[in-house]
């Protein structure tokens, strides 16, 4: 089965990887295979759909030109520093130039032991690859970065959790697997000149425009900060929950990597939590921001070897202000690109004044502030306010414990918006429906995805997944097919959620 494969991290960094192999599952067996995300690499090739995609997609038979490597990193977890992680259970097993021209990484979740597995089996279970597949999915629909499964295939091999599960392979597909953990590596060995190599690889991939060009490194961390700035406030607006946001799981690229213990909030509640690890709430929802900048002074750390050696104590304070100043602008980033998402959801003009940004931003904050008071479904809320623009206030209403409550915000709401139709704006009809572009009606709910996860682990059913995924595939439609999904859980289902990294 041919594929195109240009393997460059494979090819120019020799000494930042380990080869390995797939382990052989004994009965491949193919569960999902993502035809659009094929065609968009240029791999819709009618042998993906037929009997040899399973023993592929397993790692039993690895086209000609994979390279299957297992990448060295880092990270913080959970604040504590581990010097060693890497690939533990995952195989970059080649490169492609996509149809509009995009370098796309092609990885193996699940597919066996590596080097850098440290005791674990480097397996992975059907469920949360199945996980996998319908969060990002959503969060593509949505408009949110994020890596994609191009295919599941189940293994015919148990692995033990808590309990015995199916075995399943995740075939993943990124702009980049480089985290702020593959410079941490390098970094915490003092091994400048792999870091150099890493660096000028980065810059080459993501921001070529950066080569050559002075101060090429606090350029590189602006550019990521500012991805980050947009990505974070994008899973803020969606009420999106990663659940660990440690320094081995922030991709460069500005892409969501790695749902395991994720989750999207339902009652609105900043401190929410769902993450069974995260004992004192430090990836919560509100400290989302708060993490991505600290992620960040991690990353700005590893980067100072390739621009102050540490002798020249002037030079060394000269490039921890230049790093610092990249880190103390990101706030002003997430906030931008936050209030900026806010209006759209909200229904206001994207140019308003200096003055009426600010109004604006009030505006918002006293919305999440009622929400919160009012214990309202976050998708809900804003979907139904898309229905009061278009004159029917008693959908919202109906979510609030208090409508009366509701009343005060409602009339400012209103004001604002008719100051935006006295200067030429859009008027009550196509306000509401560029809301409902803006505003998602159906999500990843937390208990219709273990409901299909559960149907498809337990009962080798896979009925449910697919319907979830349709509608998760079509977000912003509110038709009688998907209501279902639009429907929270109730509230002692929520309160008792919990969400695990699958390892």
């Amino acid at each position: 089965m041919p594929i195109a494969f240009d393997n460059s991290y494979a090819r120019e960094l020799a000494g930042l990887y380990v080869a390995a192999q797939p382990a052989l599952a004994p009965a491949p067996r193919l569960l999902y295979f993502n035809d659009a995300l094929a065609a968009e690499l240029g791999l819709d090739d009618p042998a993906l759909s037929g009997p040899q995609a399973a023993a592929l997609f397993a790692g039993n038979a690895l086209p000609e030109g994979a390279e299957p490597i297992a990448q060295a990193y880092a990270g913080h977890q959970f604040g504590g520093f581990s010097p060693q992680l890497g690939d533990g259970r995952a195989l970059l097993i080649g490169e492609v130039i996509d149809r509009a021209g995009r370098r796309r990484d092609i990885a193996f979740k699940g597919s066996g032991r590596t080097p850098f597995s440290r005791g674990g089996d480097g397996r992975a279970a059907v469920g949360p690859m199945l996980r996998e597949v319908l969060v990002g999915e959503a969060m593509h629909a949505l408009g949110i970065a994020t890596t994609r499964a191009l295919a599941v295939a189940a293994t015919g091999e148990p692995v033990r959790r808590e309990r015995v599960l199916p075995g399943a392979v995740l075939t993943r597909v990124a702009a980049s697997h480089l985290r702020v953990g593959t410079f941490q590596f390098f970094a915490a060995r003092g091994d400048l000149g792999n870091l150099r190599r890493l660096f000028d690889y980065t810059v080459a991939r993501h921001d070529p425009e950066l080569a050559g060009t002075p101060d090429a490194a606090f350029g590189l961390l602006r550019r990521v900060a500012q991805r980050q700035a947009g990505l974070v406030a994008q899973w803020m607006n969606a009420g999106f929950i990663h659940g660990v946001m440690n320094t081995d799981n922030m991709a460069l690229s500005g892409e969501t990597i790695d749902y395991g213990p994720c989750a999207f909030i339902e009652a609105y509640d900043p401190a929410a939590v769902f993450s069974s690890i995260d004992h004192g709430g430090r990836y919560a929802y509100a400290n989302q921001p708060k993490i991505a900048r600290w992620n960040l002074a991690r990353f700005a750390e590893a980067l100072l070897p390739l621009v102050a050696d540490g002798e020249d104590e002037a030079a060394t304070q000269r490039a921890v202000a230049q790093a610092m100043a990249v880190i103390d602008a990101f706030p002003g980033w997430y906030e931008q690109a936050l209030r900026s998402g806010q209006r759209a959801k909200l229904g206001l003009a994207a140019d308003a004044r200096a003055d009426t940004q600010a109004g604006d931003a009030q505006l918002a904050d006293d919305w999440l502030a009622l929400l919160h008071a009012q214990a309202v479904d976050w998708t809900l809320a804003w979907r139904r306010l898309a229905d009061a623009a278009g004159g029917d206030e008693q959908r919202l209403r109906t979510l609030f414990a208090e409508p009366q409550a509701l009343a005060p915000w409602l009339a400012r709401w209103r004001e604002r918006c008719a100051a935006d139709d006295a200067a030429g704006g859009p008027g009550a009809a196509e306000r509401a429906a560029r809301m409902r572009r803006a505003n998602p009606f159906v999500i990843a709910r937390n208990h219709r995805v273990e409901e299909a996860l559960a149907a498809a682990s337990d009962d080798d059913e896979l009925g449910p997944f697919e319907r979830l995924l349709a509608a998760l595939q079509q977000p912003f439609d509110e038709t009688p097919a998907n209501a279902r999904y639009g429907v929270p859980a109730p509230a002692a289902v929520t309160a008792g959620y919990q969400t695990f990294c699958g390892t």
